[in-house]
């Protein structure tokens, strides 16, 4: 893991993470720039789960502490403060009802199924919320730039977190070279 030291909001935008939840859920984060993320969910209740260019509120705390803050289309809820210079996050999740009940409809890349999320947060229970706090430790991190569309780019795939972190899917410029590892 790269060791950068984070103090300025401009040192956190066009960083790419990866971390696990005290729970056991692995996460891969990129803050695409000051107003969207990017992410896949390689492990927990909606694994396989991946979003490009999320909406986010976007805060720097105290040097090197900082907020992000989105609500989703499935009406699900996510507030984290990453903490990178210590490798931890505490985050926050306010899944819905309905996600909690029925994970499966939300695995997908959800920018393209839209509709499907819209349908599912009227058609099924939003409340009560399924509230999931928990502190994460960061496994990873990468200075991919700032609105560089190879970060989150495909589908999340068994092992793929550890070919990240072994330099198997990025060059050099931090773009996509291989889909697997050989």
């Amino acid at each position: 893991m790269a060791k950068k030291v984070f103090k300025e909001l401009s040192d956190f935008i066009g960083t790419h993470f990866i971390y696990t939840y005290d729970n056991g859920w692995e996460y891969e984060w990129y803050c695409k720039n000051d107003h969207t993320c990017c992410y896949r969910i390689h492990g927990g209740m909606v694994k396989g789960r991946w979003v490009t260019d999320q909406e986010i509120n976007l805060f720097k705390i105290a040097d090197g502490i900082y907020k992000v803050t989105w609500t989703e289309p499935t009406g699900t809820d996510v507030a984290l403060d990453f903490m990178p210079n210590e490798g931890k996050i505490n985050g926050v999740i306010f899944f819905p009802k309905w996600v909690h009940e029925h994970p499966e409809i939300t695995v997908c890349y959800q920018n393209k199924h839209l509709d499907r999320m819209y349908e599912a947060r009227e058609k099924y229970d939003t409340y009560p919320k399924y509230v999931v706090p928990e502190f994460a430790t960061i496994t990873y991190i990468g200075d991919a730039g700032i609105d560089n569309d190879d970060v989150i780019n495909e589908t999340p795939y068994e092992g793929m977190t550890n070919d990240i972190r072994q330099g198997r899917f990025y060059d050099e410029n931090y773009h996509h070279v291989s889909k697997r590892a050989d």
